[in-house]
């Protein structure tokens, strides 16, 4: 497993704690963040989770655009969380590719969600990536990256071991 793999699980575990805790996200920070993560991996899920937080309104309206046909309430919490973290990778984390991000929260889904999670959220995030890359909010770049803008909305497939 990635180190990044294991980040983006804390990440969703801290999350979930937060949520349901009402517990403060420093507090969190101490508790579930650090446990079993290097320092480079608990940098990266310290940023992931306290941006993650920071663009919950956001990212919120994004899936709710995305699922009119479900009531967010309806979509398991693990999911929502899910899907709030890759859409704060995809729109904060230039130096990760898209394919990346989404492989990551499927894979995680697969192991902590239900069984349906994994299509769920990948017919989900793939329509927002798409929708993100015409509006213009997507812009990555940098070693192996094909930039991706409105203007260039070349997906490149990339293997979860190359963007580590």
């Amino acid at each position: 497993m990635s180190t990044r793999r294991q980040a983006r699980e804390r990440v969703m575990q801290a999350l979930y704690a937060f949520e349901l805790s009402g517990s403060d996200a420093q507090e969190i920070i101490r508790t579930v963040l650090k446990r079993e993560l290097d320092p480079a991996a608990h940098a990266f899920a310290t940023s992931l989770f306290l941006q993650t937080i920071d663009s919950n309104a956001e990212t919120t309206e994004i899936i709710k655009q995305h699922t009119r046909n479900w009531e967010l309430r309806r979509i398991a919490l693990i999911d929502r969380i899910l899907m709030r973290i890759a859409i704060t990778e995809l729109l904060g984390f230039p130096d990760i590719p898209p394919k990346v991000t989404i492989n990551e929260c499927i894979e995680v889904a697969k192991e902590y969600s239900t069984a349906q999670s994994g299509k769920f959220i990948n017919g989900i995030l793939d329509a927002i990536l798409g929708d993100l890359t015409k509006a213009g909010k997507i812009s990555k770049t940098g070693r192996g990256l094909v930039e991706i803008t409105a203007s260039n909305p070349v997906r490149q497939k990339v293997s979860v071991d190359e963007a580590e």
